[in-house]
């Protein structure tokens, strides 16, 4: 396949070093590390000790690269954790046709691969303060998110994966579908703040054992501050639930929100990647009971 359909074509280390050559060649010398992911947007790799390069893997990603070039810098002066820091802006050629870019390297593991090791309390009230922190930074001039609001574009998808997965025995179709219409119900949020979009479990790095970096902001923008409370289901249980709520300062009507986007997403990650190995549907699992525990614990 041509290299000019990079949303086609395999992208591997050689056209990483091709590029670095062409339009780089200060860091050519480095190595290029292939880094395997969970996520389907880019492709990502280390170079050397201290970067890391990623480049879009279709057309939806071209646009996410930009403004993280743009914000992110002036976003990490103001977060009390290490978000990625673009260093170089690539351009698109014949041998890559997109932008791309390259990043700091924030060292730290997955924390869905590193569960067993950490506070996940600790972990909890250091991201529901980043949370907080992100939704008070000034919005003017800022972005929206790229993250499709599940009440304008996935209400009859969303029911619909409801009653299939409640017909596999996944979900209790009653109880899934009142905390959707708990959603559905309300008045929608006039809030916009700074949200992440993408706070799943694979986005946060761990480092000695606590949450040290979020990544992964290519959703980014202004938003549903409801958006963000994601992580309260998917990462999170009863007992460390409450403290990411109190650390991010929401209001109960932004939680119930919060509670039915976490069941949309569940539903979306297992609809996309059931059966295909990927450690995303271990999260989707865990977000299903989560979000029906949680609101049969709320009635």
């Amino acid at each position: 396949m041509s290299s000019n359909d990079p949303g086609q074509a395999e992208i591997d280390a050689a056209t990483v070093s091709r590029l670095l050559h062409e339009q780089f060649p200060h860091l050519a010398g480095h190595t290029v590390t292939a880094i395997p992911s969970a996520g389907a947007g880019n492709a990502l790799f280390r170079l050397g000790d201290d970067l890391l390069v990623r480049l879009p893997r279709h057309r939806g990603t071209v646009m996410a690269i930009g403004i993280e070039l743009e914000w992110l810098p002036w976003l990490a002066r103001q977060l009390p954790l290490a978000i990625p820091v673009p260093v170089a802006a690539g351009t698109a050629s014949a041998t890559f046709a997109r932008p791309w870019a390259i990043f700091e390297w924030h060292d730290g593991a997955p924390l869905d691969s590193d569960l067993e090791n950490v506070d996940l309390a600790d972990v909890a009230i250091r991201l529901g303060g980043f949370v907080a922190a992100l939704q008070m930074i000034e919005t003017t001039g800022a972005p929206i998110s790229l993250r499709p609001h599940p009440l304008q574009n996935g209400d009859a998808e969303i029911r619909r994966n409801i009653d299939a997965f409640s017909a596999e025995g996944l979900l209790d179709q009653a109880l899934a579908a009142s905390v959707w219409e708990a959603v559905t119900t309300e008045s929608p949020s006039e809030s916009r703040v700074w949200i992440h979009a993408d706070l799943f479990p694979m986005n946060l790095l761990t480092a000695k054992n606590r949450l040290s970096a979020v990544i992964d902001f290519d959703l980014m923008g202004v938003g549903d501050p409801a958006v963000d409370m994601l992580p309260a289901w998917a990462l999170l249980t009863e007992q460390t639930r409450p403290l990411f709520r109190e650390a991010s300062h929401v209001d109960d009507r932004t939680w119930i929100r919060g509670r039915g986007f976490a069941l949309a997403g569940a539903l979306g990650v297992l609809r996309k990647y059931r059966g295909t190995g990927n450690r995303l549907v271990a999260t989707g699992m865990h977000m299903l009971r989560e979000v029906i525990a949680d609101y049969q614990k709320a009635e």
